[in-house]
């Protein structure tokens, strides 16, 4: 039995942020999300009536096989909250096999373990702070599962998130790169550079979105 997946989008650019940021990948966006934070840049895709295509785990890897053929090894998979799809392994087996260098966006509230399968992608886990109103629904359990070529990635959109971000990373002590990420219009990056000066958060990289500087910041499939 083939398992049908809902993608929302497909399409090629650079990676906007994250460990493989500048490089170029597929990015497979699906449809659906079971958190709704405050600032979400992707609120069209995140509904049980987000605009998607019913598609199998043989067209995501025709699609992706299109794209290897043209130089492309990185395969984005994002959302919503790509990891509420059900067999998605499934996905990540045929990208895997393709010799694709598989990279997740996840919310941060869904248990990882039953991802880190032989065919495991590198996670980019959000960890959700107060500006989001998420963050109770953070599954914390999650850190001890994270390795070197995953990314925890902190949102942030206020002092107050720079500061439980600095929290967090002393309590559970992930041993994988942590990325403080500025919402858009609501915190100057240049007062998140004086924070992390003042907390002496030298473990942390501070990532601006580069497709929201490269082209409109509502644009989509950029």
């Amino acid at each position: 039995m083939e398992y049908t997946f809902q993608l929302a989008e497909h399409f090629i650019s650079i990676n906007g942020e994250g460990q493989r940021a500048g490089e170029l990948a597929l990015f497979l966006r699906f449809a659906g999300c079971n958190l709704r934070c405050a600032w979400c840049d992707t609120s069209w895709a995140c509904g049980t009536d987000a605009p998607h295509e019913n598609v199998t785990a043989s067209r995501i890897a025709a699609i992706a096989a299109d794209a290897h053929a043209h130089g492309i090894h990185n395969v984005t998979v994002t959302g919503g909250e790509p990891l509420t799809q059900p067999h998605i392994t499934e996905v990540f087996a045929a990208l895997s096999e393709l010799g694709m260098q598989t990279e997740v966006e996840t919310n941060g509230s869904i248990p990882l373990q039953a991802f880190c399968t032989p065919h495991r992608p590198s996670f980019t886990m959000d960890y959700k702070l107060p500006s989001s109103g998420m963050e109770r629904h953070m599954y914390t359990e999650n850190f001890a599962l994270l390795r070197a070529q995953d990314t925890v990635k902190f949102v942030c959109g206020s002092r107050e998130d720079v500061l439980r971000a600095k929290e967090i990373a002393a309590q559970y002590k992930p041993c994988c790169p942590l990325y403080l990420s500025p919402v858009f219009g609501k915190i100057d990056p240049a007062e998140m550079t004086e924070i992390m000066k003042e907390q002496q958060m030298g473990s942390f990289r501070l990532q601006l979105q580069l497709h929201k500087i490269i082209w409109d910041p509502n644009q989509r499939g950029v």
